[in-house]
């Protein structure tokens, strides 16, 4: 066991260093299939040495080996959040993980989906925090690879209800309204049209209620990271500050812990 979560930690490294990869040329609109990755700031073509996930970094002391700017520290970050994140997708599917099996064609189906998944999101969380900005190039293959998901699943593995698909829908739908209508209502200024977008991926991802804990977690962990901005002088409550990190955050809180935070909710109205 230990020895498999090990190496899905270094799957997970290999895609984080290809999702940064991805995030550069995204914003340089260059292709993230061909051509060899390069230095930002001198342009080198970088060797393999240069480009083993989190290794490289380290052993570089976080500088570029041709021209000793620094790396910038997204890149390790994003692959050890890349790997956590994959450990966690693993066990979320498999709670007892030596159930797992390359075998089970259902089982790696779903696995690798949420795996998928889980890429768009880190994409869009860092994109958008640096950028301010949620790419149509990732956000909506994210929302075509979701609906293909359901449509597929139901019909070959009959994964969901007609009542689970419709929830979904409607989820979706509400969730992608109910931001519609912030931006409406702010002329912009609060919202913006991707996070329309994202809300809807975040529906179709969750179902209600979940879609409802995500989106609390991301309202409460946006408030509390803004004031303490603005405490600190780093923004002021004009200052523009992205919620797709939130939004991201937030659907993981939903995927993993989703339950627990309604049964906990549902037990504190009990009493």
């Amino acid at each position: 066991m230990p020895l498999s979560l090990f190496f899905i930690f270094l799957l997970g490294l290999g895609v984080g260093s290809f999702l940064n990869c991805v995030i550069y040329r995204l914003e340089k609109k260059e292709s993230f299939l061909f051509g060899r990755s390069y230095c930002p700031h001198c342009k080198h073509n970088l060797g393999f040495f240069d480009l083993i996930p989190l290794l490289s970094f380290f052993i570089l002391r976080g500088k570029c080996r041709y021209c000793q700017k620094p790396i910038s520290w997204q890149y390790p970050l994003v692959e050890i959040f890349t790997g956590l994140l994959f450990l966690l997708i693993f066990n979320f599917q498999s709670p007892i993980f030596n159930q797992f099996s390359i075998f089970n064609f259902q089982h790696l189906l779903v696995t690798g989906y949420w795996l998928l998944v889980t890429c768009f999101l880190i994409i869009i969380f860092v994109y958008d925090l640096k950028h301010y900005i949620i790419p149509d190039k990732v956000i909506y293959p994210a929302i075509l690879v979701s609906g293909i998901w359901y449509f597929v699943s139901s019909i070959f593995f009959h994964s969901y209800t007609r009542y689970e698909i419709l929830n979904t829908i409607y989820s979706a739908l509400g969730a992608g309204l109910f931001f519609f209508l912030i931006v409406l209502i702010s002329r912009g200024k609060w919202m913006g049209v991707g996070d329309i977008k994202l809300a809807f991926l975040m529906g179709l991802l969750l179902g209600f209620p979940k879609i409802l804990v995500a989106l609390f977690s991301a309202f409460l962990f946006g408030a509390i990271i803004g004031i303490g901005l603005i405490i600190l002088k780093k923004k002021t409550i004009k200052s523009e500050v992205p919620f797709g990190p939130f939004l991201v955050t937030g659907t993981f809180i939903a995927i993993f812990f989703g339950e627990n935070v309604i049964n906990w909710y549902l037990n504190f109205l009990a009493i």
